[in-house]
Order: structure tokens, then sequence, then C-alpha cells
């Protein structure tokens, strides 16, 4: 039995994980969302880089009515998928509930059947769920920073957010 790629860290890469990771192209995913209201409109967003071409691509989106967290998820569902094959993904967020999500919980989660340790129905399970399907296509490795600290990344993935939102209430054209 194999264990998702994206399980691998790289303080717990064993030599034999290290081969097939040499193999994959690399690409840096830095993601944030944002939600003015908790409920209220949100918008999400992404930065991928090549780190060998220095090329980089961007989105963003935003929807009408949802959460600070499902904007998070988005980020990340929508960077994966702008991936075409697998791929060597460094993640970049200052979102815990997301890199703890996918490096801790979503295991246990599937396995009781999307019920948390409490046995309380897992929240934004639509989500987690296309994340489970994503993380089995792409070698993840994980990385958290504090939000609205400068990094440059993380900082221009919260300008996109915001005006996504912004855009989608008509503040801003």
């Amino acid at each position: 039995m194999t264990t998702p790629r994206s399980r691998t860290s790289p303080s717990s890469a064993s030599a034999s994980d290290a081969a097939p990771e040499a193999k994959l192209p690399h690409v840096l995913l830095f993601t944030d969302g944002a939600c003015s209201g908790n409920p209220g409109p949100g918008g999400w967003a992404y930065v991928l880089r090549h780190p060998t071409s220095g090329k980089a691509r961007e989105d963003f989106g935003a929807e009408p009515d949802t959460t600070n967290n499902r904007m998070e998820l988005r980020a990340v569902i929508e960077g994966l998928s702008a991936l075409h094959r697998p791929t060597l993904v460094d993640l970049t967020s200052d979102s815990k509930y997301v890199l703890e999500g996918l490096k801790t919980w979503l295991d246990g989660w599937i396995a009781r059947g999307w019920r948390t340790a409490s046995k309380q129905p897992v929240k934004n399970q639509d989500l987690w769920e296309q994340l489970a399907t994503l993380r089995q296509r792409h070698t993840i490795r994980f990385h958290w920073i504090k939000g609205h600290a400068g990094h440059a990344e993380n900082e221009r993935c919260d300008q996109l957010a915001v005006l996504a939102y912004l855009r989608l209430t008509g503040q801003v054209p």
C-alpha cells in the first residue's frame, strides 16, 4: 500500500522518496483568502512561481456568501488545479487550518467517514474532498507564514483576494 505523495515532508523524506521528487517539475504556490464579514463576500487568490525560469502566474476570484476558511481552501484548490501534470509543490499559506488539514487531519476525516475526532461533521467537506483528490496528484511540502507580515507573495495574494470581493460587491470597477 502506498501513502499519498503529499504526506512526504522535507524532514521525513527517505532516500526512496527523494528520487520521484527529483523527477517532478517544481513550483512555489502562495495562497490566501479574504472575507468581508464571516460569512460574507469573500475572495481567494494564488501566485504560482516557477523557481528555475522565474515565470509567475496569478489568479483570483470571489464568492458572494462565504467564509474566510472556504476562501483559504478555494485558493489552494485553484492553485493546484492550475497545474496540468504531477508536480512538486511548495505550498506557502498563512492558514494553519489549511496546512494542518492537509498534513494532519485529512486522512483521519476520510477514515472516519468525514467526521472529526469528536464525531462532528467536517466543515467544508466539499472543498476538502477536492483537496484530497488534488493531494493524490501532487507532492506537496507545507510552509506556514504569518499573515500581514510583509511576505511579498502573501501580501500580493491578500491584495488580489480583497480586490476580488470588492469587484464582486461593486465597490471597485
